[in-house]
């Protein structure tokens, strides 16, 4: 049956429309005051912003935005997580700059845009599927409204309350993965086209138009494949292990002609290394920052119950039933191939059972894993109602367009609960926007405004600076996942910081002794240290441990010198007007103009003073 695109469309544009919610409500809140920021879903998408605006100004692949230091012959940089993983940001950014779109609008367009063709590419799979583009619009909606709840987080801990409301439409994190995640779903689609063939064959067999269809869709699912690669990790492992899973099925179920789509998927997988060799290769180049921050853990203990998993058991379930009951065909190409998604959030997460590694699994639970699980679900419930007649009475298209209308609410009940969560650090970042336009008007003439140095006293508004302003920041949250500085050295950073603020080695201490001070948890011990949630080998911190480093750090101020401190002294600091810290330490050692209002904040030009 004909696919009806305009229910496609339709199911994109409620994407479209909750990925911009968070920008809507800030907007709303700020009213006539808004200065043009957008508003994140995740506190992460800072990093992405401004690795973007770095691409944006024309800054090479490895640049590092926060401490200004880019790739050159003379100083050559490794490979971060954001030059590595390159496809999404260039994507955005080369229109962004032909256009003259800043990286805070590029930031929310893109979303709205990566949401609206991910909804498309899960209806197109949905409808060739059925046949039912009412089908394949709700069930678009059912996987992508429902992913937070896939992975068992979102507005339900709230609702129930078990949790807190986070995170927001976790697939929308911009641009990991949503720019993935169009690519993703295309792929799994344009695979279904090249091993569902058989009655195409037989009608369309001997024609030119049949010739040219098969290479064409060939070519378009490695090249939707490689996108994946470079553009996020775990999307690109999931694709993989989908293709072995669906290449195991296979060879289980045999369907017709089976031999023919192992051939297929073999070719397939050897297209993939067109991209997965210099992936390795750029790999091989990184920053051992990297390795740091990724928190890779050796160990072969299994995973088998996180949500997405017992959704996937729950899918196998019902298939057994549905073949035992006769409603599918255990050899049927629909049947394995259902099976085949049921299988990969099973293998992502026990992979280590033989490769001996695990990297942060709850990135496959929240940002991919939780999809294809609710795919495999809306998947296999299609392959029962297409073989009902009730789809073509009115009854049946009534029960879609309800099932699209719940799916539709639990969007907006995700957006309600999940962005507020946000809302004040928005507004926030969005009053900081000022002082980082005066910034970027002062540097426009400065051979070095990359590497001049910005402190700025607000731990969120320093984060976001980079997106908005070119200069580079003394420390920020997200510092060290650039390739820019070493773990020693972001550390120092962070002394730097505190010092400058006046925090004392006993203040430290008892901050993060107290549990409140995750920032300084994070800064100084990783992010590992921090929560439980992103490895199984997580460790509370010990009062021993917090001693030791704020020992540390009390011996650092003692003997610091920032003209041989190892990074540029400070050119500027940003300070709140309502809440003006005390800045003796910077004026023990830099001369302090009398400052500039800009909004709510205070722009001071810092020159070093002579010994």
């Amino acid at each position: 049956m004909k696919l009806r695109w305009r229910f496609g469309i339709i199911a994109g544009l409620f994407l479209a429309v909750f990925s911009l919610y968070p920008q809507m409500k800030l907007v709303y809140l700020r009213g006539g005051d808004w200065q043009g920021n957008y508003a994140y879903n995740d506190i992460d998408e800072v990093a992405y912003a401004s690795y973007l605006r770095a691409l944006i100004d024309g800054r090479p692949r490895k640049n590092d935005p926060y401490t200004g230091r880019d790739d050159s012959p003379s100083d050559p940089q490794p490979e971060s997580l954001f030059s590595i993983q390159f496809a999404g940001p260039y994507t955005i950014a080369i229109p962004a700059r032909v256009l003259g779109i800043p990286a805070t609008w590029a930031m929310t367009i893109s979303g709205a845009v990566a949401a609206f063709l991910t909804a498309l590419a899960i209806f197109w799979l949905l409808g060739m599927l059925t046949g039912d583009s009412l089908f394949a619009m709700a069930g678009s909606l059912v996987v992508l409204a429902g992913g937070a709840l896939f992975a068992g987080e979102g507005a339900i801990g709230e609702i129930i309350d078990t949790s807190y409301a986070y995170p927001y439409f976790p697939g929308f994190r911009r641009y990991i993965p949503a720019m993935a995640f169009p690519a993703f779903f295309a792929f799994i689609a344009l695979v279904w086209k090249l091993i569902a063939r058989e009655s195409s064959d037989q009608a369309n067999a001997g024609t030119s138009t049949h010739h040219l269809a098969i290479p064409v869709t060939f070519a378009l699912a490695s090249l939707a494949f490689g996108y994946t690669v470079f553009s996020y990790f775990y999307v690109w492992t999931s694709a993989l292990a989908w293709v072995g899973c669906l290449g195991l099925c296979w060879l289980i179920i045999r369907p017709e002609g089976y031999w023919r789509e192992i051939k297929t998927l073999f070719f397939l997988g050897i297209s993939f290394l067109a991209f997965l060799a210099p992936y390795a290769y750029l790999l091989s180049k990184r920053s051992h920052t990297m390795d740091e921050v990724q928190l890779l853990i050796r160990t072969h203990a299994p995973d088998l119950f996180r949500v997405p998993e017992l959704i996937s058991y729950l899918v196998i379930a019902i298939i057994s039933v549905a073949i035992a009951m006769r409603k599918l065909d255990f050899s049927d190409r629909a049947t394995a191939f259902a099976l085949a998604l049921a299988l990969v959030p099973i293998a992502v997460f026990n992979q280590q059972l033989l490769t001996g590694q695990s990297l942060q699994p709850i990135h496959y639970q929240v940002f991919i894993g939780n999809y294809v699980a609710g795919l495999a679900l809306v998947f296999t419930v299609g392959l029962i109602w297409r073989t009902t007649n009730v789809r073509e009475l009115t009854t049946g298209k009534i029960a879609m367009i309800g099932l699209a209308s719940v799916a539709v609410v639990w969007g907006f009940v995700e957006c309600h609960y999940t962005v507020r969560i946000l809302d004040d650090v928005n507004v926030l970042r969005d009053e900081g926007m000022p002082v980082a336009r005066r910034l970027t008007e002062i540097s426009k003439d400065a051979p070095d405004k990359h590497q001049q140095v910005v402190m700025h006293f607000g731990i969120a508004e320093a984060d976001d600076l980079p997106t908005i302003a070119p200069q580079s920041t003394l420390w920020a949250r997200h510092q060290h996942v650039f390739a820019g500085v070493s773990w020693q050295e972001n550390k120092e950073r962070y002394y730097q910081y505190l010092y400058y603020q006046g925090v004392s080695e006993k203040q430290l201490a008892d901050a993060m002794k107290t549990g409140g001070d995750f920032v300084s948890i994070i800064a100084l011990f990783g992010w590992g240290r921090h929560t439980d949630r992103l490895n199984s080998e997580y460790k509370p911190l010990t009062f021993g441990e917090i001693n030791t480093e704020a020992a540390k750090y009390g011996e650092y101020v003692r003997t610091f010198d920032p003209a041989t401190a190892g990074n540029r002294p400070l050119d500027y600091a940003i300070t709140s007007v309502d809440s003006p810290p005390d800045l003796a330490v910077i004026d023990k050692w830099y001369d302090r103009d009398e400052g500039e209002r800009c909004g709510d904040y205070v722009l001071y030009r810092l020159k070093l003073r002579k010994p």
